[in-house]
């Protein structure tokens, strides 16, 4: 059974978005409808001990936009439980701005963290699911992607929030930082209890507004990655992404102790470069290892994306004071994920996208096998896998990797459950959806 509001066809789309960039074209372009459709058709088996939200959210704009990354938030969620598919719905995140557009900077340069898209990222801490978008303050859904209203930690949070907050497994706590302040401090640290209390709010020492889209977590550190892609008024008065590398800034990485949120950074240069996304980190000893998915250079010219990313390997000594890189694979990859009960601690396996398949990296040695999805004539196109564990042992082959994919034969998108013990294997359930989902950005498992 479907609920449906009015479709759209493509040609009018075509007409709403115009076919010039690449975030209008193909799967990147935005359904006009929000639906809900009960008793999904599965392939396969779904694994009986899964029993939550897959909730993913991504840009889906109502009118054109400057960039892939400021489209209007819309997640898109599936129910799974007893074995079946319960339901998938997929709605907008109704933000204050949603339907009344205003800045998100005013006429003094304060920000009205109000204004969101909230297009980023959908996490669950502390009884409370949140969409994120790191300019303003996150938005809190339901697990039925109702949208409830600004979420701001009870009056304590007058920030915004990245979207990619860090939890740990461990204490429960999540590590999260703020940026976009057109003057000082450009960015700020916060810390958040296993409640849901705001208990740590430190200022971080950068020069300049630098685009900081992801940090690390360790059992014992916070990691900071300043890196030279800054804010850009030129870029900014076109409608652009209002960042662009900048060979002046440097680029260097902070170190701050858990143990001293108050205490001093610690920073360490390193080559010029751009990370959107870590993988993980862990400590060692005397030393920090960072794994995330590294640019050599990013928007020099243009917010376009004419450079590959690749797994690489960053190891502070902290004894030392010294940072030695590798590059742990040439495969070109972005949106890496781990067991999140691993986060900050030695995880063995990433997952990430890679072109038509996904890429599983052992972390420890480098090699990796690949998930091909589609046919050689008409490849699939996945987008970020989560990992869910399975029941019984707490093992990284224990579990499923969860993610949607999009096939151009017939311009529509799936729900793939993959074993992680058998990664290369054929998947063990595909949940097909009543329509494509647009490419987008992240998204997690919620246990019910």
């Amino acid at each position: 059974m479907t609920d449906t509001h009015t479709e759209t066809t493509d040609a009018e789309q075509a007409e709403m978005f115009g076919t010039g960039t690449f975030f209008q074209r193909g799967n990147y372009a935005p359904v006009a409808d929000e639906l809900t459709e009960f008793d999904l058709t599965v392939e396969g088996s779904i694994p009986p001990e899964l029993d939550g939200w897959y909730l993913r959210n991504g840009p889906n704009p109502r009118k054109p936009a400057g960039h892939w990354f400021s489209g209007d938030g819309m997640i898109h969620g599936i129910r799974v439980e007893n074995g079946r598919a319960a339901w998938y719905r997929n709605r907008w995140v109704r933000t204050d701005s949603f339907e009344n557009d205003f800045p998100l900077y005013n006429a003094d340069g304060t920000r009205n963290l109000r204004s969101a898209v909230s297009n980023t990222h959908v996490v669950n801490h502390a009884g409370k699911t949140l969409a994120l978008v790191e300019s303003s303050l996150p938005y809190e859904v339901t697990n039925d992607l109702e949208t409830v209203g600004a979420y701001d930690f009870g009056g304590q949070l007058v920030d915004s929030m990245t979207a990619h907050p860090k939890i740990c497994p461990t204490t429960g706590e999540m590590h999260f930082f703020g940026y976009g302040n057109l003057f000082e401090p450009y960015v700020t640290y916060h810390r958040v209890d296993a409640d849901g209390t705001l208990t740590v709010n430190r200022p971080v020492d950068v020069k300049a507004l630098t685009m900081m889209h992801d940090f690390a977590l360790t059992a014992e550190h916070v990691i900071f990655m300043d890196l030279p892609i800054v804010f850009n008024a030129e870029a900014a008065g076109a409608g652009d992404m209002p960042f662009r590398w900048d060979d002046g800034y440097g680029a260097r990485l902070g170190v701050m102790r858990r143990d001293d949120p108050f205490g001093p950074i610690r920073w360490f240069d390193i080559d010029p470069c751009y990370v959107f996304h870590v993988a993980n980190s862990y400590d060692v000893g005397n030393s920090i290892v960072l794994q995330a998915v590294r640019y050599p250079e990013l928007w020099r010219g243009n917010a376009g994306f004419d450079q590959d990313a690749m797994m690489w390997t960053w190891t502070i000594d902290l004894a030392k004071g010294t940072v030695s890189e590798q590059q742990l694979d040439d495969r070109a990859v972005e949106f890496p994920r781990i067991d999140d009960r691993l986060a900050g601690l030695a995880a063995r396996y990433s997952v990430s996208v890679g072109k038509d398949r996904l890429v599983r990296h052992d972390l420890t040695t480098g090699s990796a096998i690949e998930h091909p999805f589609g046919t050689a004539a008409s490849p699939g196109v996945p987008g970020e896998a989560v990992f869910v564990p399975g029941s019984g042992p707490a093992d990284e082959a224990n579990g499923y990797y969860l993610g949607y994919v999009y096939d151009a034969a017939r311009d529509g998108s799936d729900l793939v459950i993959l074993d992680a013990s058998d990664f290369a294997g054929a998947p063990v359930a595909t949940i097909k959806l009543p329509h494509r989902v647009p490419f987008g950005f992240h998204g997690n498992w919620i246990g019910a």
